[in-house]
């Protein structure tokens, strides 16, 4: 036996709509009608009492005096959740304007999810033009519009899916205008939009982390802008997620063509690392894009005993020398895997994992990611570069991926672009690692950004949403693993903010400024740019002023919570940073 469905109707005029929907849903749906008009001035309207009957003769409830902006406070209703709550045609009557109608659509969505159960919709027929969105046509400019996903998102509640308002579909429809006048709304090209709740916004978090590099055993605080990059398993054996799809992609592609060996030893995110080390794994990082931490405290194991030393602060360890870092590439472990005793010639090594790099916030850079890396040794003879070149194109290139050739000195590399991102990967001898191997052989390796490669291949707009904790993100990929992503939070709005300082140019780091930024706005920001730049003549100091763009392709997100995120950056920016905010 089917559970019946609960469908709450708002605002109706003469009860033809309510009616229709019982009689089409049949005993599947249970509806309930209101209206905010009294009862008798409702019977007044022509059919009100033949639908109303209509209604009460399939068990539906009809309820009159309703405020749709209220819905809690009715006492037939305050006990009673719904899995569906529709409004048709919302107007404030009159020529009232589009700010007084944004203001009824805030009101009712506040009201609607208090009625509203776990899973729910919320349908809202808009006139053609009214809602704000690109399936309106022609569309309208935003600030004339309702912005019917911003007052949703004040709600908490996110635009799935936008359809055709098809009044021919129910029978016996008639549309009225308002408060049951005369004159009917224009349904010809009329929307439906259905809004569903989203997850709510967290703010980031410091963790305590503890990670074992060599003997010791160090303990650290992550920079609260990573929380929610760690611990993630996107590359677990029971993954559906697009980044693990990717990768055995490519596994597949490469084992084709030669041997591949998947390295499932678990290589620390944390490495004890000196720069003259970044710049032989990758010479194109540089010092300030990498995550330096300093341990609070650290352990270490002496083998000549049994036991474990006690704990020691590291500001008391006179010998602690060189650096600890979130590794920002796994080229770092080359040494590691060349070295291994089942390392032999022929074969590619393959690892995968997380790496950590401070870049500016931007719609195409992360802060963390999965990388690719792959790691063989093979005759000079057999041009191994052009090889893994050849492999790779014939998957990626129907993705706008290239190819660059580049020849520096005596090393040569193979750059991987796409149009968004340039340099996400890279196919480059190591002979500075090769030089003590047999002669004839030179080693290889392969290093390539998942994440990246993932949003090209699914054609995801956002890299964000690789890291959404909604469940329809990965519950998209179960379903298809294959095909292209379809989001569900379409047209998210987005906001312009700006924030200005003065600050020391000696003593400014503008890394540090994006992370506070990341950090303060749980990562809804999606760019930041350099607007202004004023140098004071005569003191010295410089005013910056960046513009914020504010948008989430996974949660609602409100102007209203914008703003309280705003005055949160400039709290913490005054708070960590030596600036004068103007």
């Amino acid at each position: 036996m089917s559970k019946t469905r609960e469908v709450l109707l708002v605002g109706e005029g003469n009860f033809s709509f309510s009616a229709a929907l019982s009689e089409t849903g049949g005993d599947d749906v249970g509806v309930t009608a209101t209206c905010f008009q009294s009862e008798n001035e409702t019977y007044r309207q022509e059919g009100v009492a033949l639908n109303v009957q209509r209604l009460r003769e399939r068990g539906s409830v009809v309820l009159f005096e309703v405020d749709c902006t209220c819905l809690k406070e009715h006492e037939a209703l305050q006990d009673h959740l719904f899995d569906c709550v529709i409004f048709n045609f919302p107007h404030c009557g009159r020529k009232s304007g589009v700010k007084k109608n944004r203001v009824l659509l805030m009101k009712f969505f506040l009201s609607a999810v208090a009625v509203l159960k776990d899973n729910g919709e919320v349908h809202v027929t808009l006139c053609n033009g009214q809602g704000g969105t690109p399936c309106d046509s022609p569309m309208r400019e935003w600030h004339n519009s309702w912005q019917v996903v911003a007052m949703a998102a004040e709600a908490g509640l996110i635009l799935r899916e936008i359809r055709p308002f098809e009044c021919e579909m129910y029978q016996g429809y008639r549309c009225t205008g308002y408060r049951s006048q005369d004159k009917g709304f224009h349904v010809e090209g009329a929307l439906t939009h259905i809004f569903t709740s989203s997850l709510p916004h967290t703010m980031p978090e410091k963790l305590k982390m503890e990670k074992t590099v060599g003997k010791e055993t160090v303990c650290f605080e992550l920079p609260a802008e990573l929380s929610n990059y760690i611990n993630r398993n996107f590359l677990g054996q029971q993954s559906h997620h697009p980044v693990k799809t990717v990768q055995e992609q490519l596994h597949r592609e490469l084992k084709s063509v030669w041997p591949v060996c998947t390295i499932n030893e678990d290589f620390p995110e944390l490495v004890y690392c000196l720069p003259e080390m970044l710049e032989a794994c990758d010479p194109t990082l540089t010092h300030s894009e990498v995550y330096w931490i300093k341990p609070t405290d650290t352990y270490v194991f002496d083998q000549s005993e049994t036991k474990q030393n006690d704990c020691e602060s590291t500001d008391d360890q006179q010998s602690f020398t060189g650096s600890y870092a979130l590794r920002p590439s796994l080229l770092l472990h080359v040494q590691e895997i060349t070295q291994n005793e089942d390392f032999s010639p022929g074969t590619l090594y393959a690892v995968s994992g997380l790496v950590f790099q401070r870049v500016p916030i931007c719609p195409i850079r992360s802060p963390a990611f999965h990388q690719l890396l792959l790691v063989g040794m093979f005759p000079v003879e057999s041009h191994p570069l052009r090889c893994f070149q050849d492999s790779l194109e014939s998957l990626l290139i129907p993705y706008d991926v290239s190819f660059e050739e580049v020849q520096t000195g005596l090393e040569q590399q193979v750059w991987i672009n796409s149009k968004m991102l340039p340099k996400f990967g890279r196919i480059t001898y190591l002979p500075s690692i090769s030089s003590a191997v047999d002669e004839g052989l030179q080693l290889v390796a392969v290093s390539v950004n998942l994440d990246h490669l993932a949003t090209l291949i699914f054609g995801i707009s956002d890299w964000r949403l690789l890291w959404s904790a909604d469940p329809r993100f990965l519950k998209h990929f179960e379903l298809s693993p294959s095909g292209p992503f379809s989001p569900f939070s379409l047209y998210p709005p987005s906001y312009l903010h700006d924030i200005s300082f003065w600050m020391d140019p000696e003593n400014y780091d503008e890394l540090d400024f994006h992370a506070i930024v990341r950090e303060a706005s749980c990562g809804v920001v999606k760019n930041v740019a350099l607007v202004d730049r004023f140098r004071h003549p005569h003191m010295g100091h410089a005013s910056l002023c960046y513009r914020l763009t504010y948008q989430s392709s996974d949660r609602a997100l409100s102007n209203s919570q914008v703003l309280a995120l705003q005055n949160q950056l400039r709290r913490l920016l005054a708070l960590r940073m030596q600036v004068t905010l103007r």
